[in-house]
């Protein structure tokens, strides 16, 4: 009995001593199945007890991820979350599975990721061109409905406090960046974000018009600057800034026209953060209110520029689990070579990178 008592006060001195963990946000891009990746990335940090999400920003599938950890988070801790996570992505791929957009069985030879030998792909394209969804999807049908509903309760997600969520969408008619917070989140603010124009019809939400949020923030950072009471952020990069050779095929040349686009919001964000990290080293900010923010990225640019722009919609599951991998592997590179720098200083250089 003795023993027993002693070995349980042991136990909450060690843990009354544990550190406390550091808090982060995360920035979460979107890019169709490449969101996998982001799924890899999340996996691994919260397998890390050091480390606790504070805040989520996200677009696109950046939205999809980040409504489903902080609903997991808020709901059962960071094991549900992981648990949700890879309950969604496999959702997601169940429901391709019946779908006409598969890769090709000489996609599969030649390729991990990519569809380009898919008639299937090509058709869609072609047809998405010529015709827009309120012709080819008059009933609106949109399968990530039923698969976010599934698996998020969205009332017990604006209930729950423990994690700030930010999603962002496009106002079709204003041109306006709409960030709808965890008190108003929905099915439809989520299927918003990830609203490809020519793919679903805009969603309706309040009598106003969206398309997918990375046409104006993919992800902004500005909500995380604004509202969260952490000043690391982590930006989860899925779309390649760098690219090792010049586009000429149109395939190339879209994919290309569609990174430059929804980045061009995240590098002018990144240079407001860099002139005001300048302006505190120069001793301008006498009144103390600006906010320095730490920069921190994981991203895949060497291995996710060797994929096309149809690997994005290939919800295939050895495709999606090849890019969770790879998240993983980046986010444990991360974790060794710059965990020490949270709270501390910044881990990505903002010139070199953004500017």
């Amino acid at each position: 009995m003795v023993r027993n008592e002693a070995m349980k006060k042991l136990k909450l001195v060690g843990q009354s001593r544990r550190p406390a963990p550091r808090r982060i946000s995360v920035a979460l891009q979107g890019g169709g199945a490449h969101g996998a990746f982001t799924w890899g990335v999340l996996d691994r940090l919260l397998e890390d007890e050091s480390i606790e999400i504070a805040a989520i920003c996200g677009t696109s599938a950046g939205a999809m991820n980040g409504a489903v950890l902080a609903y997991g988070l808020g709901t059962g801790g960071r094991e549900a979350a992981r648990e949700l996570l890879e309950r969604f992505w496999r959702r997601v791929s169940e429901g391709a599975r019946s779908g006409l957009l598969q890769p090709s069985p000489l996609d599969k030879l030649t390729s991990r990721g990519n569809m380009d030998m898919s008639f299937a792909y090509w058709m869609f394209e072609s047809l998405s061109r010529v015709s827009s969804p309120y012709q080819l999807n008059p009933g609106q049908v949109n399968p990530l409905r039923e698969v976010l509903a599934g698996i998020v309760d969205f009332d017990a997600l604006r209930k729950s406090g423990s994690v700030a969520l930010f999603v962002c969408a496009t106002n079709v008619l204003t041109g306006r960046l709409r960030i709808f917070e965890r008190a108003e989140m929905s099915v439809e603010a989520v299927l918003a974000s990830a609203c490809l124009p020519n793919v679903f019809p805009a969603v309706e939400i309040g009598g106003e018009y969206f398309w997918d949020g990375g046409y104006m923030g993919n992800p902004p950072i500005f909500p995380l600057i604004y509202h969260g009471d952490t000043r690391d952020v982590l930006i989860v990069q899925i779309n390649p800034i760098n690219i090792p050779a010049l586009p000429k095929t149109a395939p190339e040349i879209a994919d290309r026209v569609q990174t430059l686009s929804w980045n061009s919001s995240l590098m002018r964000e990144m240079r407001a953060i860099h002139f005001v990290s300048t302006l505190i080293d120069k001793g301008f900010d006498d009144s103390g209110r600006l906010k320095r923010m730490l920069i921190h990225t994981i991203d895949a640019e060497a291995e996710l520029t060797a994929f096309s722009i149809s690997s994005k919609l290939n919800a295939d599951w050895d495709w999606l689990r090849h890019l969770h991998e790879i998240g993983r592997a980046k986010a444990d590179e991360f974790l060794a070579k710059h965990g020490d720098k949270i709270g501390v200083r910044s881990s990505t250089d903002i010139v070199a990178k953004f500017l």
